[in-house]
Order: structure tokens, then C-alpha cells, then sequence
């Protein structure tokens, strides 16, 4: 008879059970995947994805600029490079890159090379970033298909993929914050200052000239 050692039989108890977990419990199995995007303010981004399931975490955040661990101040005001962006954490199985894709064009103004609705500048503008010549295949469809849909040159580019840095703690899932903040129209509770700036900014009435019944996050 065959001696098995006794560390190599619990390696392969081990194995079994965590196999026999797997196959009893595919969805807390299953591998989380990420896609990280541009489209101008980082709270619109982030209050759109939230909403489509399979996606479980947006993160919004700095990606594509040149200086480490830079803060919001930084960004926006200009030289580092970076673009307010957002990594949206989804399940495959539930909804695949491609819908998120198609998604994400359809939510913005993809003929704008200057910014998104009302925020100027390098850091509002819109981008998909890649990590591998699939995520970039995937990108490019998307792009083509939007354009010949839009029947508009779309100049949203696709660029390789950069350290993501988290923004600030006051920016995660500030569309739905409770804290009192000062607006131009008087002190607001986060998500009501962020519905007035969503509004005011114009970022709904653009996306529906542009796209329409196309358009997934206008109501």
C-alpha cells in the first residue's frame, strides 16, 4: 500500500473542500472585474454605475498623470496629467464589459476634447483605460459602434492603463452623503448639492440630445 504523507494528505483534503465550496457557492466564487473610465465629474460616474447590477463598488479616483499620490486640489487645478476617473468593480457573470462599455459612452458627451458639460479642463476629460490587447479590443468595438450610431466623430480615447489613486474619502459616494455643504444656492446636504450641481451642469440634457433613448441614466 501506498504511505501518503500526512501534510500531503491534508493539502489534498484542503483542496477537495475548498473545490466542493467553489462549485456550491459560484457567485461569492466568482472573480471581481475592473474597468476604469473618465467621464468627467468622478460623482456622476460613480452614481450612474452604482445603480446597474452586477456592479458592486465604483471607486472614483486620479489615473494617467504623471504625479504620485496627488490630491484633488492637484487635479483640478491643472499639470499633473491626471484625469478624474473611476474604477467600476463588476461581476462578469451579471453584466459583461461590453454592456458597461456601451454603457459608458451612451453617459457622456464623447465629442468633447475640452471637458465634460460645464467642468473645463485636462482633468474633466473622457478616456477608457486598458490594461491588455483584449480590454483594448473590447474598447475599440464600443468606440466604433458608438460612433456609427452618434454618426459623429467620438474623441474619447483609449489609453493604456496607469496607477489609479483613490480620491479622497469626502468624494466616495458623495451623490448620497448626508454631510451639510455650502452651494451657490445655500448650505445643502451632499446629495441634494449634488443633484443641483448635476443639474446645472447640464450633463442630462446633453446626453439626451446627443443619444436619446440611448441614453441609460437620463430617466
Amino acid at each position: 500500500m501506498t504511505h501518503i504523507h500526512p501534510l500531503k494528505n491534508a493539502a489534498l483534503a484542503l483542496s477537495i473542500l475548498l473545490g466542493c465550496w467553489a462549485s456550491a457557492n459560484p457567485a461569492e466564487a466568482a472573480e471581481t472585474r475592473t474597468l476604469t473610465v473618465a467621464g468627467g465629474c468622478f460623482w456622476c460616474v460613480e452614481s450612474d454605475f452604482e445603480s446597474v447590477p452586477g456592479v458592486s463598488e465604483v471607486v472614483s479616483g486620479y489615473t494617467g498623470g504623471k504625479v504620485k499620490n496627488p490630491d484633488y486640489k492637484q487635479v483640478t487645478r491643472g499639470g499633473t496629467g491626471h484625469y478624474e476617473a473611476v474604477q467600476i468593480h463588476y461581476d462578469p457573470a451579471r453584466v459583461s464589459r461590453d454592456t458597461l462599455l456601451s454603457m459608458f459612452f451612451r453617459s457622456i458627451d464623447p465629442t468633447d476634447a475640452g471637458g465634460q458639460f460645464c467642468d473645463r479642463g485636462a482633468s474633466y476629460r473622457s478616456a477608457i483605460f486598458v490594461s491588455n490587447p483584449a480590454e483594448k479590443a473590447a474598447a475599440e468595438a464600443a468606440k466604433a459602434k458608438a460612433a456609427k450610431q452618434l454618426g459623429q466623430k467620438i474623441v474619447t480615447p483609449i489609453l493604456p492603463a496607469a496607477t489609479f489613486y483613490e480620491a479622497e474619502a469626502y468624494h466616495q459616494d458623495y451623490y448620497k452623503g448626508t454631510k451639510l455643504v455650502v452651494t451657490r444656492a445655500g448650505p445643502k446636504k451632499q446629495s441634494s448639492a449634488y443633484k443641483f450641481y448635476r443639474e446645472a451642469c447640464g450633463r442630462d440634457q446633453r446626453v439626451k440630445q446627443l443619444w436619446g433613448k440611448s441614453a441609460p441614466f437620463t430617466g
